[in-house]
């Protein structure tokens, strides 16, 4: 007698009757959700070349037949993992008025940070490579993360359009805290709370050395003590 069909994900040996795991019955939303987690998982570890859909599968438990109906493709479902952990980290980075200049920097930095702790997978997977890897859909989404944190930290400043001293310098701190936020998943070997505090202090710091280049700096620069003082 010939085998029986059996329907996606059902185990070998199972009774037709058997009621089908509980994760068979989830909704589509929350089996989106599972694919993703499974998918920033590997890519956080992998170059997404190097990563099937069959791996993802695999990870996820479920079908490859499953995760082609949700996504269509790899790619496809590499940029929609990417911009599901970029759209929660941007979300984190909604500003939070109340604070000093320094004050409300640092906050933001904390919530950047709750970030990378809560979803190591999904920040490592956002910026593994670095810039020459990051091109087209998968750029813009990364370029994304750093416009929000860029315009966070320009409106705690009180500064429009930021002269090109300025604008360098912030981006050249982002890219910092980036690298940071990697090598801590990495390592672990110094305490959120004082890595937190080594970067206000290199923004500081860099702000020092820009006001060197630029005089409208410099009264920005003298009034973040003040701020800090409260």
């Amino acid at each position: 007698m010939g085998a029986t069909s059996r329907a996606p994900g059902e185990r070998d040996g199972a009774d037709p009757g058997e009621a089908r795991p509980v994760r068979r019955r989830l909704s589509v939303d929350r089996r989106r959700e599972e694919l993703m987690a499974a998918a920033l998982e590997l890519f956080s570890r992998h170059d997404a070349e190097d990563v099937s859909i069959d791996d993802v599968a695999t990870a996820a438990g479920a079908s490859r037949a499953l995760v082609y109906h949700y996504f269509g493709g790899k790619q496809e479902l590499y940029v929609a993992a990417l911009r599901s952990a970029a759209a929660e980290l941007e979300e984190r980075l909604r500003p939070v008025r109340g604070g000093t200049a320094i004050e409300e920097l640092a906050e933001g930095l904390t919530r950047y940070f709750d970030f990378v702790e809560d979803h190591a997978a999904g920040f490592a997977a956002l910026l593994r490579g670095g810039p020459a890897n990051r091109a087209g859909e998968v750029g813009e989404i990364v370029e994304g993360v750093r416009r929000r944190l860029f315009k966070m930290i320009t409106n705690q400043m009180q500064v429009g359009e930021p002269a090109p001293v300025l604008r360098m310098t912030l981006r050249s701190w982002i890219a910092s805290v980036e690298t940071a936020g990697l090598d801590w998943l990495e390592n672990r070997d110094i305490e959120r709370a004082t890595l937190e505090r080594l970067l206000v202090d290199q923004m500081v710091a860099l702000l020092g050395v820009a006001a060197r280049q630029d005089d409208r700096l410099a009264a920005l620069l003298a009034d973040l003590p003040r701020h800090a003082e409260g």
